[in-house]
């Protein structure tokens, strides 16, 4: 039991703040993280969970959907993360299992959450844990909130690499790009899962909602809505961005590969007279005379030179 204590915590509220507390009582929120399998089986076997329940959470392509068996409701959620690496950062989603018994409400992730860090450090306000049905809503509620502000890093950030592109083409700028587009479509298919659980949630199949707790399920539409239309609005920006310095790089390499033909054709004609006179052969006009080449050689360079300028080919 005490070896469980670090990743299974306890916490009520007390004065509408979160308190962690040493030991589990009645009503109360149970947060796991990072649960090895014996944590699960603790968790399955103390508070009756059912053991599908208990695990949903570790698989990492887990969708979002909401589930019910006997008194027990389970509400699977993919959560926005953020993981910076170096300069760079990287977004994705992870699967936060959310447990509604008729005792407690349990929440299990595989890895650290920051919405998760945010209830348990009383960084949210008004927050009222005996109230089960309320509390998962407001975590969902901050997690709209998260996922807003997580589209909007990632448009800046869009914005600053596009800004990079236009001054150098560099392979580092458009993996980057690759990386913010991969990010939108992992928020984007979650979102969608998210809005449809959420239908499901407000008809009120899977728990019974008060009068507040439905003013708080249409506030997590409108949230989860906004945040879905943003992020197709951004993947589609981004996708014509992408498009659009696909045909710039195109064409900057057509532009290149004709300055390099035409460079190659002028340095051509000198190497051709050359040779022709290198031949000695009596018969060619004017062999006899040293400077004739030298002058067929400049006039060629140049005659060569305006006819493709002239032509935009240099």
């Amino acid at each position: 039991m005490k070896g469980l204590i670090r990743v299974i915590r306890y916490y009520k509220t007390f004065e509408g703040k979160t308190r962690e507390i040493k030991e589990y009582v009645p009503q109360c929120w149970i947060n796991c993280t990072s649960p090895t399998e014996e944590e699960i089986e603790y968790l399955i076997s103390n508070f009756s969970l059912d053991p599908e329940f208990a695990r949903s959470a570790l698989d990492e392509e887990e969708s979002s959907h909401v589930d019910r068996e006997d008194e027990n409701v389970l509400m699977i959620v993919d959560s926005p993360i953020v993981n910076k690496a170096g300069r760079n950062f990287t977004y994705y989603t992870m699967p936060l299992s959310i447990i509604i018994t008729p005792e407690n409400i349990i929440t299990i992730s595989i890895k650290e959450n920051s919405i998760i860090e945010e209830f348990s450090e009383s960084l949210i306000r008004n927050v009222r844990i005996e109230e089960k049905n309320r509390f998962a809503l407001q975590i969902m509620l901050r997690m709209a909130g998260k996922y807003l502000q997580y589209l909007k890093q990632i448009n800046k950030i869009t914005e600053r690499v596009e800004e990079k592109l236009k001054k150098t083409m560099k392979n580092d700028e458009l993996m980057q790009f690759l990386e913010i587009e991969k990010s939108l479509v992992y928020f984007s298919a979650s979102l969608r899962s998210i809005r449809g659980m959420i239908g499901k949630i407000r008809r009120g199949k899977y728990i019974n909602l008060s009068e507040e707790e439905h003013d708080l399920i249409e506030d997590l539409s409108i949230e989860f809505t906004q945040a879905q239309e943003m992020s197709e609005i951004y993947m589609s920006i981004l996708s014509s961005t992408m498009d659009a310095f696909s045909s710039v790089i195109s064409n900057n390499l057509n532009v290149v590969m004709k300055i390099l033909a035409s460079i190659t054709l002028i340095l051509s004609l000198p190497t051709i007279i050359s040779g022709i006179y290198g031949m000695n052969n009596p018969d060619i006009p004017l062999m006899e005379y040293w400077w004739a080449p030298a002058i067929m050689m400049v006039v060629s360079v140049f005659g060569a030179w305006a006819i493709l300028k002239k032509k935009n080919m240099l």
